[in-house]
């Protein structure tokens, strides 16, 4: 299989018009469609993407939640200014063993000072920015029913870096049992407003028998993250993230730890 870099160049050489001396590209094939514009810029985003995962150590799913939790666990630290923390310390509060936090830190590469501990404020940075919540992710809601009410009500995501910027629902129109301040759009809206707002994660709330569909358009429109809802599993390409949050899975998980 060819790689992404050979895959790019081929398929540039493939659409390289002739030229006449003196002549540019523009003057022989005119303007880009809007449509070939966004696809061909999608395409372009998934190659440096590629070239960025491969410039860096893969970190392992169960690392980057355990990062997640550091970052939470540093959060009120810095709020009561205390300047360092060792790793004993903080490896207590997050609930891991030192060693484990040590290692999970080391692709950071060196970090740290013997004695003193990790900085605070620097290592919440390293974090965050491993993470891509060091400035506001756009995030788009699908479903606006109760489950997608209530995550729409929730103010807590800004806090942590993200912000649902609108909804979209089948019927947009109908009554509420709550307010709620976001716009709630039709959903042959949603592959323009990806577009204009540059949306790369969305929130799936519909049913399981259209899950599919949506996670379809949305993946067209060049969404690559989805917090998935839906009690299904979703079918997506490689370069697309799907995390699974299934409410009765949860509670069957509890169910066997708390039988006599």
């Amino acid at each position: 299989m060819r790689s992404v870099e050979h895959r790019f160049a081929a398929s540039r050489r493939e659409s390289k018009p002739q030229l006449a001396p003196g002549q540019s590209e523009l003057e022989v094939t005119g303007p880009v469609p809007a449509s070939q514009s966004y696809c061909a810029g999608r395409g372009v985003y998934l190659f440096f993407r590629e070239l960025k995962k491969n410039s860096r150590p893969e970190i392992p799913r169960k690392t980057i939640y355990r990062l997640s939790v550091y970052l939470r666990c540093l959060a009120p630290l810095k709020e009561k200014n205390i300047r360092t923390v060792s790793s004993e310390a903080l490896a207590k509060v997050a609930g891991v063993k030192p060693t484990q936090l040590r290692k999970d830190l080391a692709y950071f590469g060196t970090f740290g000072t013997r004695g003193l501990g990790y900085d605070v404020t620097e290592l919440s940075r390293k974090i965050a920015d491993e993470l891509g919540t060091s400035r506001f992710q756009p995030v788009i809601l699908i479903g606006v029913g109760n489950l997608g009410l209530a995550l729409l009500s929730y103010r807590g995501f800004e806090k942590e870096g993200f912000e649902i910027v609108a909804a979209f629902d089948i019927d947009p129109a109908r009554p509420r049992d709550k307010k709620i301040s976001l716009p709630i759009f039709a959903m042959d809206e949603l592959a323009a407003f990806i577009r204009q707002h540059g949306v790369r994660m969305a929130i799936l709330t519909v049913p399981a028998e259209v899950a599919q569909e949506v996670a379809n358009s949305l993946i067209q429109c060049g969404v690559v993250g989805i917090l998935n809802f839906s009690p299904i599993v979703l079918s997506v390409p490689e370069e697309v993230m799907v995390n699974n949050v299934n409410l009765a899975i949860e509670l069957e998980n509890l169910s066997y730890f708390i039988q006599d």
